[in-house]
């Protein structure tokens, strides 16, 4: 299936979330038996259930107009990023600041591929964490996957 460019896509959610104060976290087209195009949203107070629907009213009309898909059939799905979000924007490291984190990398440090740290600072190509052995420095490159982490109380 042919769909227009992401970038052009981006544009048009972001023009709707800029109008209704929600943050576009990601959007994304995956191709298949079943096409679908699925936008993630983020505001202030959290996502509901509610402001999924606001928003998912808003950009339909305006996806019917952009036609991504050139007529073909997609379905679309507007969701939050949920609690293991990947960081990925500077809005998402500044908001993590001070908190621990949870960093997959692609190859081993140390014998790890996976370790947890508190997320000291981001200059947009490193990351600088601080773990049991002090504050070190990772390049955003050979992180595969950085989130929050999810602690449960007990």
């Amino acid at each position: 299936m042919k769909i227009k460019p992401m970038e052009e896509i981006r544009a048009l959610l972001q023009s709707v979330a800029d109008g209704m104060d929600i943050e576009l976290v990601d959007a994304e087209f995956k191709q298949g038996h079943s096409p679908a195009l699925t936008v993630y949203i983020d505001t202030e107070d959290g996502v509901d259930l509610d402001t999924c629907e606001k928003y998912h009213r808003a950009i339909d009309s305006a996806l019917d107009e952009l036609d991504p898909t050139y007529g073909a059939p997609y379905t679309l799905n507007v969701s939050s990023p949920g609690l293991d979000r990947p960081l990925k924007t500077q809005r998402d490291f500044d908001r993590c600041l001070g908190e621990k984190v949870e960093v997959r990398l692609f190859a081993p440090m140390k014998g790890k591929k996976y370790l947890e740290a508190t997320l000291a600072g981001f200059d947009g190509k490193n990351v600088l964490l601080e773990g049991e052995e002090g504050e070190f420095s990772l390049e955003l490159s050979r992180i595969a996957k950085i989130c929050r982490a999810i602690e449960f109380d007990e």
